[in-house]
This record gives C-alpha cells, sequence and structure tokens, in this order.
C-alpha cells in the first residue's frame, strides 16, 4: 500500500529493534577477520579504540578506527557494499534468524496501514537493506550512516546516532514523528521528539531511565530479545 504524503511518520531503530544484535559492529568483526594482520592491528588498537564506543562524544571516532582497520586499502563506500553483499551472503542463517518476527509483524501492521515507514539506523544502509531483503522488506526507506575514504581505508563521516539521527532523517525530507521504536539510550533524541514514543527491547539497567523522562505511560515491550527487558509479548503480533 503507497503511504499518503500526510500519513503518519512511523520511526524504527533497527539493531536490538528490528534485528537482535549489533549489526553494524558485527559487520566491522567479520572485515577485521578476513586477514589475521586486521586481527592483530585491531586487537593492538583496541585500548585507545575500545574505551572510545562506551561514550558518545567519542563513540564515532570509535568506530571509525574499526572501520579503517577493516576496510584499508578500499577506495569508497562502493567498495563497501560490495563486501556487505559478500557478508550478508556468507551469513545468511545467521541474519535471518536474527530479524525479529514480532518486530516485523509491527512493521507489516504499519506498511498495511498507509503510514509513511523509515528505519534509522547507525549501520550502512546498505547493511540493513540485505538483512531486510531475507523477509521482502528491502523496500522500506532506510537512513543510516555514511562512509567516505581517508587515509587509504573507509571512516564513518555521518554518524546516524542519537541526536544526529534527527538531523539525518530531516535532511531526507522527515519532518514531524508519529511513532518511534528504539531499545536504545542514545535515541533518546529521537524518542523525545516522537508524539508517541515505544522502547522496545530495552537494557534492565536502562528501564527507570526511561520511566523518568519519557510520558507517563510509554511502554517498554520486549519483541524477543532475551537478554533485554520489557514486557514480554506474544511469539507473533495479532
Amino acid at each position: 500500500m503507497q503511504a499518503r504524503a500526510d500519513a503518519p511518520l512511523i520511526v524504527f531503530d533497527f539493531d536490538h529493534t528490528l534485528y537482535d544484535g549489533d549489526s553494524g559492529g558485527d559487520l566491522v568483526h567479520w572485515l577485521l577477520r578476513r586477514n589475521p594482520l586486521r586481527s592483530l592491528a585491531a586487537i593492538l588498537a583496541s585500548p585507545v579504540l575500545l574505551p572510545m564506543l562506551a561514550f558518545l562524544p567519542t563513540r564515532r571516532a570509535g568506530i571509525s578506527g574499526y572501520l579503517w582497520l577493516g576496510t584499508l586499502g578500499l577506495h569508497d563506500y562502493r567498495d563497501l557494499n560490495a563486501l556487505i553483499e559478500r557478508y550478508v551472503a556468507d551469513r545468511e542463517a545467521v541474519l535471518r534468524k536474527a530479524l525479529l518476527p514480532i518486530a516485523l509483524d509491527v512493521l507489516a501492521r504499519h506498511l498495511g496501514a498507509g503510514d509513511r515507514v523509515v528505519i534509522a539506523t547507525g549501520a550502512p544502509p546498505a547493511l540493513a537493506h540485505a538483512i531486510l531483503a531475507f523477509v521482502a522488506r528491502d523496500d522500506v526507506p532506510v537512513v543510516g550512516s555514511h562512509e567516505a575514504p581517508r587515509w587509504g581505508g573507509l571512516v564513518t563521516v555521518d554518524h546516524c546516532h542519537s541526536v544526529n539521527k534527527l538531523r539525518c532523517l530531516a535532511r531526507h525530507g522527515y519532518g514531524a514523528i508519529d511513532v518511534a521504536y528504539s531499545d536504545s539510550s542514545a535515541d533518546l533524541p529521537l524518542l523525545q521528539a516522537a508524539r508517541h514514543p515505544v522502547v522496545v527491547n530495552p537494557k534492565r539497567g536502562s528501564m527507570a531511565m526511561f520511566r523518568r523522562v519519557l510520558p507517563p505511560g510509554t511502554p517498554q515491550l520486549n519483541w524477543g530479545c532475551r537478554d533485554r527487558g520489557g514486557a514480554r509479548a506474544p511469539d507473533r503480533v495479532a
């Protein structure tokens, strides 16, 4: 069903919302494991890069460091997209299993209602599209992070994460958000911008914070991530 221009805008996060895991991180691990020297370089760099991932101001730099080590020798994002195709083909069974059936049912329900649906993710758009192709949802628009060549490899130059996720959506022409689904405290700006925020698969340690900073009654649901919190849903959404 084609969405009307004035239909409600529904924004889904990808990792731990539609997908059980860190899709971009898994890709980078695969890139690093392609070659023992890349793996060794990542181990040696981890005392510097790993702590950067823990803090929002330095997260993009940490991600870029690992990505650069995994892509040294690539010339542009098209080279990365070609590797993404290989990665998805190599890991099809694992990636297919990581898609969350309950989340896909909710996505299908919004699409069936004619809502405007977009996925906003910190992963490269090509990766989310390729994984969603397993369930014939690769036509759903994806706004994600972008990479560019630096010093012989690729780094993340526009990280679709935290408050920048709203900027990325705005640059793609998306305005007022009716419903936003996300698991992450980093996505608080997205959840707070939505008329109806829905927390999905939250870390148990973050649930009290979500109750404190989001409107009273904001749902906190579990869509199938066994190690996460939230009210358990049925196996499938009717």
